[in-house]
C-alpha cells in the first residue's frame, strides 16, 4: 500500500493522537486493563478513551483519523471496536518520509 504521507502527517500533529499511536505501540503496559489479548486483537475504544481523558467523541474522531491515515486498524467484536498499529504501514510512512526529507 502506498502511504499518503501528508494524510499521516496531519493525523499525527496532534500530541493527543501520538500519544495513542505510541501507547499502541505497547499495549499490555500501557492498557493493563484490556481482557482481551491487546497485541492480537487491539485495544477497546473505551479503555482509550479512560485513559486519554477525553469524550468518547473525540477519541472516536482521533482515531478515525489515525485510521484514515492507515497507521491503525479496527476490528469489531460485538458492540465494541478494537484498534491496533498497523506496523507495516508505520514502517512504509517513515520510509516515505525519510525519503522526501
Amino acid at each position: 500500500m502506498n502511504i499518503d504521507v501528508s494524510e499521516a502527517l496531519k493525523a499525527l500533529d496532534n500530541p493527543t493522537r501520538l500519544a495513542i499511536l505510541n501507547w499502541l505501540k505497547d499495549p499490555r503496559t500501557h492498557f493493563p486493563e484490556q481482557e482481551i489479548d491487546p497485541e492480537d486483537v487491539g485495544v477497546c475504544v473505551s479503555i482509550i478513551q479512560k485513559r486519554v481523558g477525553l469524550s468518547q467523541s473525540t477519541v472516536s474522531l482521533y482515531l478515525s483519523a489515525l485510521q484514515r491515515a492507515h497507521l491503525v486498524t479496527s476490528q469489531r467484536i460485538g458492540p465494541w471496536t478494537y484498534y491496533k498499529r498497523h506496523e507495516q504501514n508505520i514502517s512504509a510512512f517513515i520510509a516515505a518520509l525519510n525519503a522526501l526529507i
